[in-house]
């Protein structure tokens, strides 16, 4: 079995966009605390969430997130 381990990129973006987190929780309909828990790897993103913020972003889906070939 392949496992494909992933880092977020979320973070990082967020503060390139300028905006706060608490406008990008909403917009999310989630709580500023389980955004920093995507954030961090905590907690994956429901993908129609990540299509959402992904358009806030103004990026594609999948650079929310990078593999992470470290293993």
């Amino acid at each position: 079995m392949v496992m494909i381990m992933l880092k977020p990129n979320i973070e990082a973006l967020i503060e390139k966009s300028g905006f706060r987190k608490g406008y990008i929780a909403e917009k999310l309909n989630v709580s500023v605390r389980q955004l920093r828990k995507y954030e961090k790897g905590e907690s994956f993103i429901p993908i129609e969430k990540a299509y959402v913020l992904a358009d806030l972003l103004e990026v594609r889906v999948d650079d929310l997130y990078e593999r992470d070939n470290t293993n």
